[in-house]
């Protein structure tokens, strides 16, 4: 861990600091492109977009542009360190929208905790841009700022650490309800945590066909229940009036194990009192829920995804946000509804029941990879992912309504 702070940050400080820049795409080398770029030329366009707003996605950037917004108070692993330390992290985001969906990010860090504050800081902004992730805010003040941006403005706006987990975590449910040949309206689910990340994945399993009467959502004090007293109004919502009070009670014959909490709550004996052919989804970072060897070792027919990368069933929400995003700009989409998640959660998982191209297998140290119990969900680097995810969320936009544009061409 020493070598790794140490190049981590050497990674970040050698050379230019940050990972990030801008730069110029259309020619700057006379004069006359520079009259172009800026006065007088800049005039003509100007001029168009005052008549037409919509001029604004062909004549600058706003429609492949997307703002990283955070204010520090849920970073990772690291809690609340404020909206300076989160910029390493925004600056990362910003890095993989464009590696992987062509999407130029430029981050912004808010110094506020206030909800209007935010908000309104947000609003101002966002004429800029043609969407808006969301990222590292704390529950439960993300749900109602994102809900609120989301009414307010006229362009895609998504908390990834919401979505972007439910979609893959989804993506995976699927498929592991494929191979064991489970309908989704007959299974027990078990969530561990009752964050954004769980809230947001129960809210999804729900969409998907999920029995919501089956499903047990556990917090810190146990199983979020409707003898409690001290819920929330999100955790009234997924409050069970089954006869249990600890993930120990809830989690014997349940089908389905989804752990968006703390390391080492889950264990090997609770994994065998599970029904045929569990799914846990460990996903707690750097330590799940249980180990991928013990839970392995618990019993043979378990089916284990984790949120690390060195282990089988990567849940990484970057299977999701640069497709998501990039499909919602490309019909420049008023936002990122209900809809279109579900769309790329399909995309996904139908993606991974199809061969595998050699070159994914290879740049994982494989010789090959096929769809089973330790291949649920597309690995990162499947260049099938932008075409596939991002068509499936155009799509569902436009027979949404929430398009102002066709699919372009480039789809076809």
């Amino acid at each position: 861990m020493k070598d790794l702070k140490k190049e981590a940050l050497a990674y970040h400080s050698e050379g230019r600091p940050g990972k990030i820049e801008i730069r110029a795409i259309k020619p700057d080398k006379t004069q006359y492109d520079l009259s172009l770029a800026y006065t007088p030329g800049v005039a003509a366009p100007c001029l168009e977009i005052a008549d037409h707003a919509d001029k604004a996605y062909d004549y600058t950037i706003k429609g492949n542009l997307v703002a990283v917004i955070t204010n520090g108070t849920a970073v990772l692993g690291l809690g609340n360190i404020g909206p300076l330390a989160a910029k390493p992290v925004m600056e990362g985001k910003c890095m993989l929208f464009k590696h992987f969906g062509g999407i130029d990010a430029f981050d912004i860090e808010v110094g506020t905790e206030n909800i209007d504050e935010f908000v309104s800081a947000v609003r101002a902004i966002a004429p800029t841009f043609g969407g808006i992730n969301l990222e590292d805010i704390k529950a439960p003040e993300c749900f109602e700022i994102e809900r609120r941006l989301v009414e307010e403005l006229e362009i895609p706006v998504m908390h990834d650490d919401q979505h972007g987990t439910a979609i893959i975590a989804s993506a995976a449910l699927l498929n592991a309800l494929y191979l064991s040949g489970k309908k989704i309206d007959e299974v027990h689910i078990v969530v561990n945590g009752a964050g954004a990340a769980a809230i947001a994945c129960t809210k999804m399993f729900v969409s998907l066909g999920a029995d919501r009467k089956k499903i047990t959502m556990c917090d810190s004090r146990g199983v979020v229940s409707t003898r409690r007293t001290d819920l929330n109004a999100l955790k009234q919502e997924f409050a069970t009036d089954r006869a249990v009070s600890t993930l120990q009670e809830a989690i014997a014959g349940a089908d389905v194990f989804l752990g968006v909490s703390k390391a080492g709550v889950l264990n090997g004996e609770m994994v065998r009192t599970m029904a045929a052919h569990p799914l846990v989804m460990a996903l707690a970072n750097p330590q799940p829920e249980i180990s991928y060897e013990e839970a392995k070792a618990a019993r043979a027919d378990v089916i284990v995804a984790t949120g690390r990368t060195d282990y089988p069933n990567q849940v990484n929400n970057v299977l999701g946000f640069p497709y998501i995003f990039r499909g919602a700009l490309d019909v420049h989409a008023r936002k990122i509804n209900e809809e279109m998640k579900l769309a790329a959660a399909r995309a996904l998982a139908e993606l991974a029941r199809e061969e595998v191209p050699d070159e994914v297998a290879k740049a994982y140290g494989m010789d090959h990879l096929a769809f089973g119990p330790d291949y649920l969900i597309p690995k990162l680097t499947d260049p099938r992912l932008l075409k596939r995810v991002s068509r499936a969320v155009a799509e569902a936009a436009i027979a949404s309504g929430v398009a102002r544009c066709p699919l372009p061409e480039t789809y076809r």
